[in-house]
């Protein structure tokens, strides 16, 4: 008598072979048989799938939880969809280690870099650490629905070991890289899943200031990769400078892949004025792998794009003065003021110059790369001929009354789509290749950030929903091909060995999913960080039953209340 079987599945187990219908049966939070449907295998408590697809749990390796999960034990948005393991910390940015004086600091770092409120973080953190190994320590003692890894990251680092040297981006002592080396090579032996940093001028702290470690030289990277060397495992994960990743980063990434012989991680996105550098650096990780060196690209599963409204971080409003006038207002004030006929009628015909001719440039030039979002769907791979300036030339509409109209709409919650990168082609042909690609692995969700721009928590649904089954503008992708993306795959690229398929011997990490009712909305702002912090929710509907380590999290939907998460020290 088994303590758990999900009978009649249509099992994807993650591997990458074919589905089948299958029999799960669960002991002690461990998958102990998968059998063919029908087999017979008993259980204290049963659930029938009756067909439903049945898959691991997602593991969502880029993400930025690094505060929330110091007052959130449910994670959301990723535990709506299916995800039992996040890995955060990425990008150069997080909270440990801290000196008691940069607390202040580290929430303005990751308010300008992840747009993560600042009242949320100052209010929800609670600080009961220093060290990094404290800060982990400190995790372990909370409960969460989801499994939890962390990266200690370069930003936070080199400001506690360099002080204002190292916020300011000065260059790296031996000494200060020696001190830097033992304490990753400390936070990777007390549990860090790995070390992150960016390299990119479009991360920057509230105040504007570049992240520590963005200009740091190869002999610094260097002395970092030591440290994982030492300790034995840590992917070394980082955002560049896309057009110039080919030339500038990939002489010490072959090298420092080579000292550490572990995973060297870095975000690869198609930005329109280098659409094609993603080609270059494919051909790359095909030429570092036949050399031997670990180095993959994360991808997204589809554009990173942002999401205009008026409760939100940036929207094209903000560029004109006839908004900025009463831009402070509560909302119902707000929308009260852009109904009036004199100030829609600026915002409409008015092209302001007092400002260099920034919002011709910055609005006005780009209407036709600006959707409306339907009210009750939206499109991540919308057609050139539904944009905002397709629509205003096809009805003669001014488009900025189109813009305005859309935002005013639904109480101030209207919204409009405006991908920045990955959509220079017009569609997703880019994402569906490097998808194809042995060498590249499903990121970059940036779930639990960019709460007032980005949302794209929810990609693990929309890999099943847009790319296995409602795609219309391309190939799609096989379902077992998906899964096996953002489940095994993910799962070893961190050296997670015991999740991420179905098979004996393995954590009962799983999802039971009405496959052609999945579905979900387009994202709202919501309210609910700490102080009243807003952010961008997107929630799944489809799916019937999400455990982790055999213990039910989700039923239709809904969460359960039990907290079986755990922090992961380490690989495994």
């Amino acid at each position: 008598m088994h303590d758990l079987v999900i009978r009649n599945g249509f099992l994807v187990d993650g591997s990458g072979a074919p589905g089948r219908h299958a029999d799960v049966a669960v002991d002690d939070g461990i998958i102990t048989s998968v059998d063919p449907a029908g087999s017979g295998a008993a259980g204290r408590r049963t659930v029938e799938a009756d067909g439903a697809l049945v898959t691991p749990g997602f593991v969502d390796i880029h993400t930025h939880y690094d505060a929330q999960a110091s007052w959130d034990p449910y994670l959301t948005p990723s535990s709506w969809h299916g995800v039992t393991t996040v890995v955060m910390g990425n990008c150069g940015v997080g909270f440990a280690p801290a000196a008691p004086d940069r607390h202040e600091w580290l929430i303005a770092l990751m308010e300008g870099v992840e747009d993560i409120p600042g009242s949320a973080m100052t209010e929800g953190i609670t600080w009961e650490w220093t060290t990094y190994p404290e800060y982990l320590d400190a995790l372990a003692a909370k409960q969460h629905v989801i499994d939890v890894g962390s990266q200690i990251a370069h930003g936070p680092l080199r400001a506690y070991v360099m002080g204002e040297r190292g916020a300011a981006n000065e260059t790296a002592t031996d000494a200060d890289i020696a001190e830097m080396a033992v304490q990753v090579e400390a936070a990777l032996r007390a549990g860090a899943l790995g070390f992150s940093t960016s390299r990119t001028p479009l991360h920057r702290s509230k105040d504007g200031e570049l992240v520590p470690g963005t200009n740091a030289d190869a002999r610094e990277l260097l002395g970092i990769g030591a440290a994982i060397r030492r300790a034995g495992h840590g992917v070394f994960q980082f955002a560049p400078e896309h057009a110039i990743l080919p030339v500038a980063e990939w002489p010490w990434m072959r090298e420092l892949a080579a000292v550490t012989g572990q995973p060297v991680s870095v975000n690869l996105n198609q930005p329109d004025q280098a659409p094609e550098v993603w080609r270059e650096v494919l051909r790359l990780l095909d030429e570092a792998q036949a050399d031997g060196l670990p180095i993959h690209a994360q991808v997204a599963g589809r554009t990173i794009g942002i999401l205009y409204c008026l409760h939100g971080s940036v929207h094209p409003l903000l560029f004109h003065p006839a908004y900025a006038e009463i831009a402070h207002l509560p909302m119902p004030e707000r929308l009260v003021a852009l109904a009036d006929p004199e100030r829609r009628r600026r915002i409409v015909h008015e092209v302001p110059d007092s400002d260099g001719g920034l919002f011709a440039k910055v609005v006005l030039a780009n209407l036709g790369r600006i959707w409306p979002v339907a009210d009750g769907d939206i499109d991540y791979e919308p057609s050139s001929d539904q944009s905002v300036a397709a629509l205003a030339a096809r009805t003669g509409t001014p488009p900025m009354e189109l813009v305005l109209d859309q935002l005013a709409a639904h109480d101030g919650n209207g919204m409009l789509y405006a991908p920045f990168f990955n959509y220079a082609y017009g569609d997703l042909s880019m994402t569906y290749e490097a998808t194809l690609h042995p060498h590249t692995r499903m990121g970059l969700s940036d779930a639990g950030a960019h709460c007032g721009a980005i949302c794209d928590g929810g990609t693990p649904t929309f890999m099943l929903t847009h790319w296995t089954r409602d795609r219309t503008r391309g190939p799609r992708l096989p379902l077992e091909y998906v899964v096996h993306r953002q489940t095994q795959q993910t799962a070893q690229l961190y050296g997670l060995g015991d999740r991420g398929a179905v098979a004996p011997g393995l954590r009962a990490d799983l999802n039971v999913i009405d496959y052609e009712r999945l579905s979900f909305g387009p994202p709202r702002m919501a309210f609910d960080l700490p102080a009243a912090g807003r952010r961008l929710v997107q929630k799944a509907s489809g799916y019937l039953a999400t455990f982790v380590a055999g213990e039910q999290t989700v039923a239709d939907d809904e969460f359960t209340g039990a907290l079986p998460g755990r922090l992961l020290r380490g690989p495994r």
